[in-house]
């Protein structure tokens, strides 16, 4: 097989997880972007639009639309940053902390029955291959682990 081969097999996959996740997570009122957004912030601390941008490589318009739709569910709150008058931060809201945990459950289930034909060993290899590649990839684009 050569790496063009494997690389169209990777992208296959990830269009078939991909579609599988947002078929699962519309029943929930989310997309995956938005699901990578509230499992990246936390009820109590939040974090600043630019460190969102940043973990799910995307770029700051894109986290301030995505921010704003999940605002308008009542999912999260914008709080001023106590160390930077400029700045907000993002943080959960009691109904984004159970939203997220209701289809964070059902995409867990999702994903057990999607890879279920894997033995334990194959998921265990490929996560190894997998994190390997993740790794050069980071390096060669200059990314933090996101």
């Amino acid at each position: 097989m050569s790496t063009g081969d494997l690389y169209t097999r990777l992208q296959a996959a990830f269009l078939l997880l991909d579609d599988g996740d947002r078929r699962l997570l519309a029943r929930h009122g989310l997309t995956p972007t938005q699901l990578a957004t509230l499992n990246a912030l936390d009820p109590f601390e939040g974090h600043r639009l630019i460190d969102i941008a940043g973990r799910l490589l995307v770029d700051k318009s894109t986290v301030t639309r995505l921010i704003d739709r999940l605002e308008q569910q009542g999912l999260v709150q914008r709080v001023a940053d106590p160390t930077d008058r400029r700045a907000q931060r993002v943080r959960l809201t009691a109904s984004g902390v159970a939203r997220r945990a209701q289809a964070q459950a059902a995409h867990d289930q999702s994903i057990a029955l999607r890879l279920g034909a894997l033995r334990h060993t194959d998921i265990a290899y490929i996560g190894s291959l997998l994190g390997t590649l993740n790794a050069s990839l980071q390096e060669q684009l200059g990314h933090d682990t996101p």
